[in-house]
This record gives structure tokens, C-alpha cells and sequence, in this order.
């Protein structure tokens, strides 16, 4: 393996790393203003190097890279890989990062559901209730005027809390 070979296959493992932690979340360099993006986000830079590096790898290895012109090929090489690699990993972290979400559920969000008593509700303390609440079953503590059995399908009149509720047969 040539040296120059090496020297490209590190620049694109540091790339991969960079590119590794950078999509984990992790922010260890901001391009511009760090509240914004800025012109280059880190995943096109990262993107870029591993792509550049291994690029350049695969061209040297190929040509052979012993000379300066067959080393200045494979980096042009390395670059034209690197350019579109980069440019596909700036949209993709801007897709993720700007993908519209639900909003999370709040108690306000309880009253109104229908579901299933699972521990019999006495008169006098609580038992637990399974409800759906943005699609997701939820299993809350539950209180009602009268006792209701296990089994029985309960309406949530009030939400007392973020896990218990007041329930009436439905």
C-alpha cells in the first residue's frame, strides 16, 4: 500500500468519525454563528473529508500513486467524490432536522378518552385504567364516584394529574 494511500484513508476515517458524532447529536464544531447552521453544516464537512479521503484512496490505489501527478489525480479524484457526497449529507441532516413532529401529549389531552379498567376502582381510592392517547396505550392511576370492575370500558371526565384521572362508565 502506498503511503499516499494511508495518508487518504486516515483523512476519510476522521471524516466517518466526525460524521459519526455529528449525526449522534453531538456538536463539536459550528461553521458561522453558532446558534445557526451557518454556510457549511458540519455533517456536509465531516461528508466531505470521508468522502474525499476514501475517494482519493480508491484513485491512488488504481493509479498506482507514486509520483506527484498520480497523487494530484487521485486527490481530484477524491474531490469529485466528496463534492456530491457533501452536498447529500447537508440536505439529509436539514431533512432530520427540520421533519415536523406531533406535539406531545399533554394531560389536557386525557379528558375524552375512552379505555378498559385493569385493577377494579373502588369508592374510596384509586385504580388503574388503560386509555389511548395520541395512539399510544397508557396505563393511569383512576378514580371514580362509584366502584367499577375490571373489565369495564370508563370515560375520562377529568385529568387530576399527569397520571391519574376521574373516570365514569362509559
Amino acid at each position: 500500500m502506498a503511503t499516499g494511500t494511508l495518508i487518504f484513508l486516515i483523512i476519510g476515517g476522521v471524516g466517518v468519525g466526525v460524521l459519526a458524532l455529528a449525526l449522534l447529536g453531538t456538536e463539536l464544531l459550528t461553521f458561522g454563528h453558532p446558534d445557526v447552521d451557518g454556510p457549511v453544516s458540519l455533517e456536509a464537512a465531516a461528508g466531505f473529508t470521508g468522502a474525499f479521503g476514501f475517494g482519493a484512496a480508491i484513485v491512488n490505489e488504481l493509479l498506482g500513486g507514486r509520483t506527484a501527478g498520480m497523487i494530484a489525480a487521485a486527490v481530484a479524484g477524491g474531490a469529485l467524490a466528496a463534492v456530491p457526497t457533501a452536498w447529500l449529507a447537508s440536505r439529509l441532516s436539514r431533512a432530520a432536522r427540520d421533519m415536523r413532529t406531533d406535539p406531545t401529549p399533554t394531560r389536557s389531552d386525557l379528558v375524552g378518552a375512552i379505555g378498559l379498567v385493569v385493577t377494579p376502582i373502588p369508592t374510596t381510592g384509586y385504580g388503574e385504567v388503560r386509555v389511548r392517547v395520541a395512539g399510544q396505550p397508557v396505563k393511569l392511576n383512576a378514580r371514580a364516584d362509584q366502584p367499577i370492575p375490571v373489565g369495564a370500558r370508563i370515560f375520562v371526565v377529568e385529568a387530576l394529574s399527569e397520571t391519574s384521572v376521574h373516570v365514569e362508565n362509559y
